[in-house]
């Protein structure tokens, strides 16, 4: 299993960005797929998941109304469009898999990519 993110960059606040989780390795029908972000100096925290049973997706209080996540089955890809973004969105954005479970609650995110920093100036 391979994930490969991209679309991390620099941006003003009140910008927008999309990052993209290209995979590959198994199957994408059965996932959960879930993007999380590193602030500097901080924890990393689960920011979005989604679900391949019923593309039910999850987002952080802090995040919604401002961050999509979607899937192209097709590509094999998920998106997480950004828009309103806020300094404190500063960080590094990682997305994982969990290429067995197809529910967010329970998953278990096996896989994980590189990394893409996205970086909101003031």
């Amino acid at each position: 299993v391979q994930l490969v993110e991209s679309g991390g960059g620099l941006v003003q606040a009140g910008g927008s960005l999309r990052l993209s989780c290209a995979a590959s390795g198994f199957t994408f029908d059965v996932y959960a797929i879930t993007w999380f972000r590193q602030a500097p100096g901080k924890e990393r925290e689960g920011i979005s998941c989604i679900s391949s049973s019923d593309g039910v997706t999850q987002y952080a209080d802090s995040l919604k109304g401002r961050f999509t996540l979607s899937v192209d089955n097709a590509k094999s890809t998920a998106y997480l469009q950004m828009n309103s973004l806020k300094p404190e969105d500063t960080g590094e954005y990682t997305c994982a898999v969990d290429p067995y479970s197809g529910h967010c609650e329970g998953s278990d995110p096996t896989n994980w990519g590189q990394g893409t920093w996205v970086t909101v100036s003031s």
